[in-house]
């Protein structure tokens, strides 16, 4: 498999804003007019990293840092939910503290995760196939669109797994318009950031990958793109 300079880079980064807005998202904030769960304020960024991962190295290699991300926060919320079933030591008084914070976050990782699947890989998937339906050209239509696209299935999937249940019912839908818009106006503000950073990778890189042969099912996880 061909090496490349920053992939590693772009992987990890990723990884880390899908684990960051799992632990964020325990705590629902108003900002302005929006109403949404913490971690909005850092989750748009994995799919701004997805969009160039797509962009630049394909579909394929794409799917692989989707389930290294799904892994890795099925890890997370193994390991925090083992942790709070343990008792703690008797003069560490902060138990209910860590339940309180914490306590949801195996609910809230499951709803990410089920979300995540569906919102990255048909972002992907749309981006992937607009770049070979614009013959390259108009980048902004792709990472608009394909998040437009994946941030609906995301957010609609994410809030009423996690929340339902556990706020009002009134506050679901809020919460499902305040999430996207929020989402889908960081993506729209970051497109030159967008720009220049796939325009610098694909020259660093030397690669600048359109998936015409791509085989497409997210679980076909071989080391090639077919």
């Amino acid at each position: 498999m061909r090496a490349f300079k920053h992939l590693d880079t772009i992987t990890a980064l990723f990884v880390a804003v899908l684990l960051i807005s799992n632990i964020a998202s325990t705590k629902i904030l108003t900002l302005g007019p929006f109403t949404f769960d913490g971690g909005t304020i850092l989750f748009p960024l994995s799919y701004i990293f997805g969009d160039i991962l797509t962009e630049v190295y394909g579909y394929g290699r794409s799917r692989r840092v989707i389930w290294l991300g799904f892994v890795s926060a099925l890890v997370m919320a193994i390991t925090l939910a083992i942790v709070g079933a343990l008792p703690p030591a008797a003069d560490w008084g902060n138990q209910a503290a860590y339940e309180t914070i914490l306590g949801q976050t195996p609910r809230i990782v499951a709803a990410s995760l089920i979300a995540y699947v569906a919102g990255e890989f048909s972002n992907s998937f749309t981006l992937a196939k607009l770049k070979i339906r614009t013959a390259g050209r108009w980048l902004w239509l792709r990472t608009i669109g394909s998040t437009l696209i994946g941030q609906l299935l995301d957010t609609g999937l994410f809030v009423l797994i996690a929340f339902t249940g556990v706020v009002p019912n009134s506050l679901l839908w809020p919460l499902i318009v305040s999430n996207y818009l929020f989402k889908c106006g960081v993506e729209i503000l970051f497109t030159p950031a967008t720009y220049a950073i796939t325009g610098w990778l694909k020259q660093e890189e030397q690669e600048d990958y359109y998936d015409r042969n791509t085989n497409f099912n997210p679980f076909h996880l071989s080391q090639t793109h077919q």
